[in-house]
């Protein structure tokens, strides 16, 4: 039984009054990932928000904010509200659809999920420039499928551009790491052949590569390039890596390796579970 559930049941043996003042109970930095607002009529009226989060691993915290985040758009846009979870990962599919009692009677969220059947394949570069977390996504869903390849040159044409120094580099890793073979030889041979790629993201992507592996050698450079990104990621989430983790990935000499640990990275909940031999 949780902590909630055992506070539920427990019989209350005293009570205060509390500030009134909703402005912000704690202060922070609470985003949603994407609101979509749906418009009607000739004055664009919203009709409907759709709150989306995009969810890699299991977070104790999201059961308390996302109901935050729709009663915020909810009030902000004065329109009926959901939340929509997109994730890659069945067991994560089913942690988020988990009902989210309130406490309130009657009120009890119960988000909507888009599990990784449901990721959509996105093979378009305007597609992937409005949405760059969800190109992320499905080259990791699909990066094993026929359409691997054009979920690659999306991404590096389209999703590239819009994206800061650090995104870039971690995400361009993450999306060549989770195509299969084929559609990563092809896409790095695109590169390297001059492809007119729309991101000048594309072609430093490649030309670091080979600086770097003229300087110390073009594997060296790769495996220190994908040690670093897995890191990059488990520092992105948030997550505390223990020295024997950061050690064992600085260590590997293995680019299959490297590039399942970079896929791991993104989905799991605790950085000890990176080195877990089961799964990928």
């Amino acid at each position: 039984m949780g902590r909630g559930d055992r506070a539920a049941e427990e019989r209350p043996q005293a009570a205060r009054v509390e500030s009134s003042d909703f402005t912000e109970i704690v202060p922070s930095d609470r985003r949603a990932d994407v609101v979509v607002v749906l418009l009607v009529g000739e004055q664009q009226q919203p009709a409907m928000a759709i709150v989306v989060e995009i969810q890699l691993g299991v977070d104790p915290d999201k059961p308390y904010v996302w109901p935050v985040y729709v009663t915020q758009t909810r009030a902000r846009h004065r329109c009926p509200t959901g939340l929509l979870v997109v994730t890659i990962n069945a067991a994560m599919a089913r942690w988020s659809a988990r009902p989210i009692d309130t406490g309130h009677p009657g009120w009890t969220l119960t988000p909507l999920v888009l599990g990784p059947q449901g990721v959509p394949v996105v093979t378009d570069a305007e597609q992937a420039r409005t949405a760059p977390e969800v190109a992320v996504l499905s080259a990791m869903a699909h990066g094993q499928s026929e359409a691997a390849e054009a979920i690659g040159v999306a991404f590096f044409s389209g999703a590239a551009a819009g994206l800061d120094e650090e995104r870039r580099a971690v995400y361009g890793d993450l999306v060549l790491s989770s195509l299969n073979a084929a559609a990563r030889r092809k896409l790095e041979a695109m590169m390297k052949s001059g492809y007119e790629f729309q991101s000048e993201f594309a072609r430093s992507y490649v030309a670091k590569g080979v600086e770097k592996g003229r300087e110390q050698g073009r594997l060296e450079g790769i495996l220190e390039a994908k040690a670093r990104d897995v890191l990059a990621i488990l520092e992105a989430r948030g997550l505390e890596i223990p020295a024997e983790v950061r050690e064992r990935v600085l260590a590997s000499a293995d680019i299959d390796e490297l590039d399942r640990w970079i896929r791991r990275a993104a989905v799991i909940s605790d950085a000890q579970e990176l080195l877990a031999t089961t799964g990928s």
